[in-house]
């Protein structure tokens, strides 16, 4: 390590190609498993020896609400992020012991800055959150509030969660009368 302690491992990048399964190649996929699972397993592989000899610590990944249901353009990615979940709660059973808290955050349709009204493969955002509370996509800030809150002595009881920040997407359907 390069000096310094880390408290706090976020794991978030990832990259996702809108692509069917048939027009995946393997270059593709193996790329998109290097940056979306590869790095944060063996990023959280050379962090949390430290953080389990001190006795704490916070590893915090970020999943995506595409993890759950089936979506015609994202097998590759939604499995990433299936495999992040998994990873979640197996890395809180391997470090939780030795005062390591590993959690997730599962983001919904965000608008981000770079991307204004769309986001998920160019698409526009508000219909993919028509029939959900929320009614529209979700800031970052919203998925900054969660890190904050998984990071902080608040979460202490909190392990191998994930945390749906996806303004209702993944689990509730409104029913319009």
């Amino acid at each position: 390590m390069l000096g310094g302690r880390i408290d706090v491992l976020v794991n978030s990048a990832s990259i996702y190609p809108a692509r069917t399964t048939a027009a995946t190649s393997e270059t593709d996929f193996d790329q998109v498993y290097a940056v979306n699972v590869k790095a944060p397993f063996f990023l959280v592989a050379a962090i949390a020896p430290a953080m389990t000899k001190r006795g704490s610590g916070a590893i915090i990944n970020i999943g995506s609400w595409i993890a759950r249901p089936g979506i015609p353009d994202a097998p590759l990615y939604s499995s990433t992020k299936g495999a992040i979940e998994t990873l979640t709660r197996a890395w809180a059973a391997e470090f939780g012991p030795a005062g390591v808290r590993v959690n997730a955050i599962s983001p919904g349709v965000i608008r981000t800055p770079s991307l204004a009204e769309t986001n998920i493969a160019g698409r526009s955002a508000a219909p993919m959150m028509r029939g959900t509370p929320a009614g529209d996509a979700g800031t970052p800030d919203a998925i900054g509030h969660a890190a904050v809150y998984l990071a902080s002595d608040e979460a202490a009881f909190v392990h191998g969660t994930i945390i749906d920040v996806d303004g209702g997407r993944t689990n509730i359907a409104v029913i319009a009368n």
